[in-house]
């Protein structure tokens, strides 16, 4: 396969930082990096602005990272309400997906969020509260909070049914416990009982 040297302008996550020369497939540099302006050819008058573009994208870089602390700063510590209808068994009819937490997000915090960067794993189907993570840049994350709740219910109610529902697991572990001390038990005596 023919390759072909670059001299990237832009930094791209999946080959490299601006100012670095990178040896690439022909149809990827003359299809999707070079009418990006994402990279220029390697010629020796390019090798020559290399400095120059790894200094701009240096500069860059700090800019987006302060503005992507300055943003997980906001959004770190939010709150989110969603009041929904669900059934008796506390499930959603319907679910609560990553667009719903973007928008809501961002009518709370008045700038763009974009949705690719929330990290959540499935949509929420359940009455709850849930941590979720937000990834501004690969090293810059934020965590705020969602609150799910049946209509007309707050936070507070969202806390509460949390609480029941971390008292209702501790009981059933130690419940489990107990079952599994009294089987180790009877199995001790059993193998007792054996050996006399």
């Amino acid at each position: 396969m023919a390759r072909m040297k670059v001299l990237l302008t832009e930094d791209i996550p999946s080959l490299g930082l601006a100012g670095e020369v990178h040896s690439v497939a022909r149809g990827y540099a003359r299809n999707y990096l070079l009418p990006r302006r994402e990279a220029i050819l390697a010629t020796k008058g390019a090798l020559k602005q290399a400095e120059e573009i790894r200094q701009t994208a240096v500069r860059k870089r700090a800019q987006e990272r302060s503005n992507a602390d300055a943003q997980a700063q906001v959004l770190s510590g939010q709150q989110l309400l969603f009041a929904v209808r669900a059934g008796d068994n506390d499930r959603l009819y319907g679910s609560i997906t990553i667009a719903d937490i973007a928008e809501q997000l961002a009518n709370a915090v008045d700038f763009e969020v974009d949705r690719r960067r929330i990290l959540l794993n499935a949509p929420i189907r359940d009455l709850g509260l849930y941590d979720v993570a937000i990834r501004l840049m690969p090293e810059v994350e934020a965590t705020f909070a969602v609150a799910v709740v049946r209509e007309g219910e707050s936070w507070s109610d969202a806390e509460k049914r949390e609480q029941d529902r971390e008292a209702a697991a501790l009981a059933e572990a130690e419940k489990e416990a107990v079952a599994e001390l009294v089987d180790d038990a009877s199995e001790a005596e059993e193998e007792e009982a054996d050996t006399d």
